[in-house]
């Protein structure tokens, strides 16, 4: 696993519950522990993020041996009204290429090839 910033003090762009989407939409295996690492986050408090996405029709999660699979919904619209018509989807290619444009390698923090790079792989439910 790639090394975590440092903790940030003050304001962000991002929310948590954005930050957590992004890495379940990188690896749809990730555990809570690796989600939490990503993103500076306690475990707990991922927990209660997936919760709330899930609630919310974002994500669904299955059971698969001892861990989760997840899924996304790509076609759910954001919650706020300045959103209004842009989905989740949309939000995810947004943040994967910019991290894609980040990494030397296209490869997103987990090795895998990130969304946007030229593998084609799409942010999309898997």
């Amino acid at each position: 696993m790639d090394a975590v910033p440092e903790s940030h003090a003050g304001w962000t762009f991002l929310t948590n519950h954005a930050r957590v989407l992004a890495v379940v939409a990188d690896d749809h295996h990730v555990r809570i522990r690796d989600i939490a690492a990503r993103c500076r986050l306690t475990e707990r408090a991922v927990q209660k993020i997936i919760t709330d996405l899930e609630r919310d029709g974002y994500l669904s999660r299955t059971r698969e041996g001892r861990g989760n699979v997840y899924r996304i919904d790509p076609s759910k619209v954001l919650r706020h009204p300045a959103e209004a018509g842009l989905t989740v989807a949309s939000l995810l290619s947004l943040l994967v290429r910019a991290e894609a444009d980040h990494s030397p390698s296209g490869r997103s923090p987990s090795g895998r090839s990130c969304p946007g790079s030229s593998s084609g792989r799409s942010p999309s439910a898997h």
